[in-house]
């Protein structure tokens, strides 16, 4: 009884893969959208994403053509194929957008790309395709039960694309304590970061660092220029200050403010010496 069931199953296995290979040599369409169906339902995606991608163009226009398409994509997906996934999600949108499956299609071919999306340190050129198909899907299906998923799948991207922007600032900080040229990027790095993402998690340090290169800017400035760059870093550590009183860098900051203020000091006496 052990050795039966091991040889019937592999004989069941071997009448699939001859019966596959015998549709997928066929010219006849019907059997192979037959068989695509039943290994698409019996999760074989790898035979079924074969046998659609066959079948596909003789289907265009005809009424089975949208399921076959779906199909297709979701093969793909299933696969983990998810450039092929997107590209045709992307397609059947297009193509069939009264389909009752318009809005799955869609946080599908959307979620195709979030899986490409990178860690944060490479090319966020995917990220930001994903961001945008997920901010379509939102946008377009508030009602859907992928919307919560959608949700949150976007806020994991736009955290991504706030670490990029704050870890490029803070390499310009970092190259700016060897090269003060790096300084003035920094400061126009962390600026922007600042007012792209108002709330993002990276907030206070940003406003600290952005405060230490400005502040590192000025007391390395050219005299003519120093003491307006100085009075611009107290009002950096100020905003600072006033957002995050009780923050763990507070004693770092209070230790370049009292450079500036003596660097700026030496200002007041001349002005008051003449």
């Amino acid at each position: 009884m052990r050795l039966i069931v091991p040889i019937l199953l592999l004989a069941m296995i071997s009448q699939s893969c001859s019966e596959y290979q015998k549709v997928l040599k066929n010219e006849d369409v019907k059997p192979k959208y037959d068989l695509a169906q039943k290994f698409y339902e019996e999760g074989d995606m790898k035979r079924a994403n074969r046998l659609f991608e066959q079948i596909a163009p003789k289907y265009v226009g005809k009424p089975q053509g949208e399921r076959v398409m779906f199909f297709l994509a979701d093969t793909y997906f299933q696969r983990k194929d998810y450039n092929m996934a997107g590209y045709q999600f992307e397609r059947f949108v297009k193509s069939y957008s009264k389909s009752d499956k318009v809005a799955e299609a869609s946080f599908l071919g959307a979620k195709s790309y979030f899986k490409l999306s990178p860690v944060y340190s490479l090319d966020q050129t995917d990220t930001d395709k994903a961001l945008g198909k997920l901010q379509l899907f939102i946008n377009s299906y508030p009602d859907s039960e992928y919307f919560s998923e959608a949700n949150t799948m976007a806020k994991e991207l736009t955290t991504k694309k706030e670490h990029k922007a704050y870890e490029i600032a803070k390499q310009f900080n970092k190259l700016g304590q060897f090269d003060f040229t790096f300084l003035t990027p920094a400061v126009a790095a962390f600026d922007n970061f600042i007012s792209d993402f108002p709330g993002s998690i990276y907030r206070e340090d940003a406003m600290f660092y952005r405060f230490e290169s400005a502040s590192r800017f000025a007391l390395n400035s050219f005299e003519r220029l120093q003491e307006e760059r100085l009075k611009e870093a107290i009002a950096d550590y100020n905003a600072f200050k006033k957002q995050f009183p009780e923050s763990e860098h507070a004693g770092e900051a209070e230790k370049i403010l009292e450079k500036v203020k003596l660097e700026l000091q030496g200002f007041t006496q001349a002005k008051e010496a003449k």
